[in-house]
């Protein structure tokens, strides 16, 4: 974490620094994590690391081409995530989330934000993936509810709620539990923020539940959004730990 406003010039610039070379390698890239959070919130958070978000076949090229400026890179893992560093400051370069659920596509791209930094030029990932990418992390050390949660309550009205429901289509009992987190945290602004339709379409597939036959596998999602604290039930309890199929 930042704490000094020396600390806080050094961070600006290398940022400024990043992003200018990033516009001049010609990757197409958007800016993710507390830039992105800043842009549909207006809350900002000191960080000496710069998200960018990008298709896997980018980020080859984006690290070479630092990597032949003389930066250090590392392929951190190739599932999901790269890195570019100088000093105590990096790049995360992401172009999927560790549970390999949030795969940037070109629709991300094709919905992004556009806006400026320190007067670049930049593209924002989209609040629809935001709030995806951030509503799978639900963990001991990070817990980002209240993010999406400032996310909605800031930008909620400019939504695109049928995108994001087809994001999270498939896990949909994460968005119920996140839109009743928001009825709590907000009572008053709910009604004029997440769609009726919406509240009614998932409330009737939790009631739809309940009339299903018992699971003939036992299963545990836990591991989808804590990587840690659901190991148990998978090594000593015997649940089948869930995995994503892939077309």
């Amino acid at each position: 974490m930042i704490e000094t406003e020396e600390q806080k010039r050094e961070a600006n610039a290398f940022y400024q620094e990043a992003l200018e070379m990033l516009n001049a390698s010609g990757a197409n890239f958007m800016l993710g994590g507390a830039f992105a959070m800043f842009q549909y919130t207006g809350l900002y958070r000191d960080t000496k690391d710069l998200d960018i978000f990008c298709k896997s076949s980018e980020y080859p090229h984006i690290l070479k081409f630092f990597a032949d400026k003389g930066y250090r890179t590392e392929l951190t893992d190739v599932r999901w995530l790269a890195k570019v560093f100088k000093g105590e400051y990096f790049i995360d370069i992401i172009f999927d989330t560790v549970n390999n659920i949030c795969t940037v596509d070109d629709s991300w791209y094709a919905h992004a934000t556009e806006g400026q930094f320190e007067g670049i030029p930049v593209k924002f990932m989209p609040a629809e993936e935001l709030i995806w990418c951030k509503i799978y992390v639900q963990n001991r050390e990070r817990y980002d509810s209240a993010d999406i949660n400032h996310i909605l309550l800031k930008y909620g009205r400019k939504i695109d709620w049928k995108r994001l429901f087809f994001r999270i289509d498939q896990h949909w009992h994460l968005l119920l539990a996140q839109i009743l987190i928001f009825q709590f945290v907000y009572p008053s602004e709910y009604h004029e923020i997440i769609p009726k339709w919406l509240f009614d379409e998932l409330m009737s597939r939790a009631n739809e539940q309940y009339d299903l036959p018992p699971a003939v596998v036992k299963v545990c999602r836990g591991p989808m959004i804590d990587q840690t604290q659901y190991k148990v039930d998978i090594k000593e309890w015997d649940y089948k730990s869930y995995t994503i199929k892939t077309v």
